[in-house]
């Protein structure tokens, strides 16, 4: 039976901008909430003092949570050596503090689609850091789970390899039993693609998901097609409880059963609040029941 996470879409900025939330407030919130666990991000920290790492650990362990994915967010699709070489310093960094929270998994990304940067260099420069990157998550333990991202929220640019084309061009060039991808499948929505042909090409590689749900307010998802989103999130799109939306969660949690998937689920959702929140945690655990097994 997988284990079900949360992350706080509702909160970035509270957590990341303003600091009116701390980590220690999240973990209370999400202490409420029928999950076995949160993931984290970077941004949550207000430190990485040895003191404050400890303090957060206990107050994890305090609330009967684990922490088992870490949100990274390396950006390798850089024309500079150094730039790139700053990011899987990051990255490890990163590594690091997963494992110091008793994580397992480590997001890692391509990066951002930058006008000057080409397909083939972007994917050069991927799978060159990520290959650079896999050693040093092993050794600790970790299992690196990218993405089919659309955007970290803090970026400018939308993913390197958001289209699935990209994606698989990049994967298909690493192989590491410390390699994996995190499947969203809100993500393949956001850039006009199905999610079940995104998980239909993926799925013997799939060892983490993130739950969301998107509903369009205008428009269909072929109008998806036709936007850039550089600069944000299709208009159009809209978060919303979970299993009222665009995404088949039986088919998809069908297809991760047939694969033999036991890993997390996080939810990625929530954005318009805790009351949303719970009811996306009700259903999943519902579905997760149906589909996995007591």
């Amino acid at each position: 039976m997988p284990k079900l996470s949360v992350f706080p879409k509702c909160y970035m900025d509270e957590l990341c901008v303003t600091r009116s939330m701390t980590l220690f407030d999240w973990i209370d919130l999400a202490a409420t909430l029928d999950v076995d666990g949160i993931e984290l991000y970077p941004g949550f920290f207000t430190s990485f003092d040895d003191d404050y790492l400890d303090k957060v650990k206990d107050h994890l362990k305090s609330r009967n949570l684990e922490a088992p994915m870490m949100c990274a967010s390396p950006d390798f699709t850089q024309h500079d050596a150094e730039a790139r070489a700053a990011e899987i310093e990051k990255e490890k960094r990163m590594i690091d503090l997963t494992a110091r929270m008793g994580g397992r998994y480590c997001r890692v990304l391509s990066g951002q689609r930058r006008d000057d940067v080409s397909r083939a260099d972007g994917v050069r420069y991927t799978v060159e850091c990520i290959n650079e990157v896999i050693p040093y998550a092993a050794g600790r333990n970790i299992i690196l789970n990218m993405e089919n991202h659309y955007k970290d929220g803090y970026w400018k640019y939308p993913e390197f390899a958001q289209h699935l084309d990209v994606f698989l061009e990049v994967i298909n060039q690493i192989d590491s039993p410390w390699f994996g991808v995190n499947y969203d499948p809100s993500n393949a929505i956001i850039c006009g693609e199905d999610p079940l042909e995104v998980l239909a090409a993926i799925k013997h590689r799939v060892i983490t998901m993130h739950a969301s749900d998107r509903y369009l307010i205008s428009g269909t998802i072929e109008d998806l097609k036709q936007q850039d989103g550089s600069m944000g999130y299709a208009k159009n799109l809209r978060h919303g409880v979970i299993g009222k939306g665009l995404n088949d969660y039986d088919a998809i949690f069908s297809t991760l059963k047939n694969e033999g998937f036991d890993n997390w689920i996080s939810i990625e959702d929530g954005e318009n609040g805790m009351d949303e929140l719970r009811e996306s945690v009700r259903f999943l655990r519902g579905k997760m029941a149906q589909h996995f097994g007591a």
